[in-house]
């Protein structure tokens, strides 16, 4: 199993900067790809910005240009610096991790999702 712990979030005036964190632990084979995902109040889960870990990365058009996503493989923590912050970026950011939880999954060729509990970026006007 994959725990996932976030932190960073806040509050912060538009235009300003955060930067979350998100750290991985448990027991498990490997960690392939994580990344950022938000949701505001009313609206779908949408990605923000994920690392495959060798396939690059993706960023949601609102994001990019603004937004930085980075990891530490050492430390399987994944970041998102935030520049620039808009009152629509305001939202429950949740890290994702894709991961091979055991040796079997691996032979298998499977991988699983989790996710954090969230951290609240507020962005005031």
């Amino acid at each position: 199993q994959v725990q996932l712990v976030e932190s960073g979030g806040g509050l912060v005036q538009a235009g300003g900067s955060l930067r979350l964190s998100c750290a991985a632990s448990g027991s498990f084979f490997s960690i392939n790809a994580m990344g950022w995902y938000r949701q505001a109040p009313g609206k779908q889960r949408e990605l923000v910005a994920f690392d495959t870990s060798g396939g690059g990365t993706n960023y949601a058009d609102s994001v990019k240009g603004r937004f930085t996503i980075s990891r530490d493989n050492g430390k399987n923590t994944v970041y998102l610096q935030m520049n620039s912050l808009k009152p629509e970026d305001a939202a429950v950011y949740y890290c994702k991790a894709d991961a091979i939880p055991d040796i079997g999954a691996y032979v298998r060729g499977t991988m699983r999702g989790y996710w954090g509990q969230g951290t609240q970026v507020t962005v005031s006007s």
